[in-house]
């Protein structure tokens, strides 16, 4: 199985696969790991995230289960790597986790039928959706809540499509060490042939491009100073600490 890292080598952006200490690049070259600083495992022009794709997730929000995906964007610029840390910001009282499987959009699409879904998936990666829960209900829609700087950890790894079996993965969320969120994507709503299809026919997806699928149940709030790992068998752990803005 092989392991892609994207990272920053001498002011240039480099993709590689994981080799013990070294990185082999596509042009056959071994980097040091040591001498790289990790970034985010995609550049994508948008993050397509899924609302309550988990029906005990929107249970416990007091929410219905949709009958149709419920789709909204992240911007790029909420983009950190394992690592870096989650800004709580001032205008929030309630910042939330949410650890969820991604997908690295390989090709560029359109229209794109349930069935031939799978065709576009370059690699698999771990998102945490973080949310600042109580701007979310003020406001009445998600832009804000989900999309401060910093809002969006990614990495810190991605793998390819066929080394992750989506009908039965194990996504879990810790704070701190302790488990908070144990669920499987054999549980999605909606799975992610049916999401590309309902996404692909509104708008046209880029190469890089993120698909965040969904939180299972036990979200919660995080502190200043806390740590949260998301953990997906088969992928690694993205791990990142909020601090004070």
């Amino acid at each position: 199985m092989a392991t892609h890292v994207r990272v920053r080598h001498q002011n240039r952006i480099v993709e590689g696969v994981l080799d013990g200490e070294s990185i082999r690049t596509e042009d056959g070259a071994a980097l040091a790991r040591a001498g790289t600083t990790l970034l985010p495992s995609a550049a994508p022009s948008k993050i397509v995230c899924v609302g309550r794709n988990y029906a005990a997730h929107a249970k416990e929000l007091g929410n219905a289960v949709p009958s149709t995906p419920l789709l909204f964007f992240k911007p790029p610029s909420a983009l950190i790597a394992d690592g870096e840390d989650i800004v709580y910001p001032p205008q929030s009282k309630n910042v939330h986790y949410e650890g969820e499987l991604a997908v690295i959009v390989g090709k560029r699409a359109r229209n794109v039928p349930a069935a031939q879904a799978l065709e576009i998936v370059r690699g698999y990666t771990i998102c945490n959706d973080v949310t600042a829960r109580d701007l979310q209900k003020a406001d009445g829609q998600w832009t804000r809540a989900k999309g401060f700087d910093t809002f969006c950890p990614l990495g810190p790894v991605w793998i390819d499509p066929a080394d992750l079996d989506l009908s039965g993965t194990r996504v879990r969320t810790f704070v701190n060490g302790e488990l908070r969120q144990d669920g499987n994507t054999h549980d999605f709503i909606f799975t992610l042939p049916v999401l590309i299809e309902y996404i692909t026919a509104a708008f046209t997806l880029e190469p890089g491009d993120v698909i965040s699928t969904g939180t299972p149940e036990g979200v919660g709030p995080m502190q200043v100073g806390d740590t949260v790992a998301v953990s997906i068998d088969g992928i690694g752990t993205l791990t990142n600490r909020l601090v004070a803005p």
